[in-house]
């Protein structure tokens, strides 16, 4: 498996984890991705641990360093107020890495695979929704594809082919171990996240309002009008945004991106609609997000006539022309006395 194919199967585990999310709603996440390769001569580590807070890495952890390590400046209270945490969260991360190396090299014997790359990931952790719900998610992927998922709701681990139903029935068979990820996921981790969040929250409990601008671009083929709603520098990431004619949604010719991050941490993000411009006036950009203290709608601004600037332009060139003309007289007529005062 190539790199690039190595960084495609990571973000498929994530894809797969996203329906835990608390869509449309200001939340926040605490989770954690493990990676394991089995191949360290292509030039990665054979372990990789990141933790990640609102979508933010706050801890980072591999083979290479061999010690957990904060990387966000607010993380490192958590040492502060307990000397022994790096220390211990490193033993907690050494024993991850050792089971990885073992469990990957399990699968790729079940699988009968040659030696090659072969990656085993992990993902898990929770979300604290801004109705006060609660969501905690576990799975494992195996070379890109999802290899075993915990179902906490039904305490239960769901395989989806012959040779991960291995993994469920050893696991179903383990006393207590269903009812201990439940309760990570649905206590401890949530305890976590407050702490992470307490500690962090000068950047991650902040809002950042969002800056909306509308503009225009006219498509002549058909007269239409493509207009950009761009809504630039917003934090926390969750935001509704949306195009509507005469105050009701409209998905029709629309188009949009994704949330994008900014370098300085904000968040940005557009949706574009095309419209007849002799209905510009039914048509508003609508944004909704806890920076603001009442939802914005942005108009479309209708292009103001030449006239006025055609009509300005005229008199100030007839007003100019009076000026040249009124100053070329008066001095001819000054030159013609000062010619008749000098005859002798």
């Amino acid at each position: 498996m190539p790199l690039h194919s190595l960084a495609l199967s990571l973000l498929l585990l994530v894809a797969v984890a996203l329906w835990e999310s608390c869509f449309g709603t200001s939340s926040h996440s605490l989770k954690y991705f493990y990676t394991s390769t089995s191949d360290p001569n292509q030039g990665l580590p054979h372990f990789v641990l990141l933790g990640i807070v609102d979508g933010q890495v706050f801890v980072h952890y591999d083979t290479h360093s061999r010690k957990l390590k904060p990387r966000v400046s607010w993380v490192e209270k958590a040492g502060k107020l307990d000397p022994k945490y790096w220390d211990s969260q490193t033993q907690i991360s050494h024993g991850e890495e050792e089971a990885f190396i073992v469990s990957l090299e399990n699968l790729r014997s079940r699988y009968n695979q040659s030696e090659g790359l072969h990656t085993l990931q992990r993902m898990y952790g929770c979300e604290l929704c801004a109705d006060g719900s609660k969501r905690g998610f576990l799975q494992l992927g195996y070379d890109g594809r999802t290899f075993i998922t915990f179902d906490k709701e039904t305490l239960t681990w769901v395989a989806p082919n012959p040779l991960a139903q291995i993994t469920q029935r050893k696991w179903d068979a383990i006393p207590g171990k269903s009812q201990g990820h439940k309760a990570y996921l649905e206590e401890i981790c949530i305890e976590w996240l407050q702490r992470y969040l307490s500690y962090g929250k000068d950047t991650l409990l902040r809002t950042e309002p969002p800056v909306v601008t509308v503009t225009r671009r006219t498509e002549t083929e058909d007269g239409m009008e493509t207009h950009i709603c761009q809504v630039h520098g917003f934090y926390p990431k969750e935001i509704d945004a949306s195009w509507r004619r005469d105050g009701e949604i409209w998905l029709q010719d629309t188009l949009h991106g994704s949330v994008a991050p900014n370098a300085d941490g904000t968040y940005h993000y557009w949706l574009s609609i095309r419209i007849d411009p002799k209905e510009r006036g039914r048509y508003w950009c609508y944004v909704e997000h806890d920076g603001l203290q009442e939802p914005l709608d942005v108009a479309i601004k209708v292009p103001e006539s030449n006239l006025g600037l055609i009509i300005g332009c005229v008199v100030a060139a007839l007003v100019l022309l009076c000026v040249i003309v009124g100053t070329l007289i008066f001095f001819k007529k000054h030159q013609t006395a000062y010619r008749e005062a000098s005859n002798v």
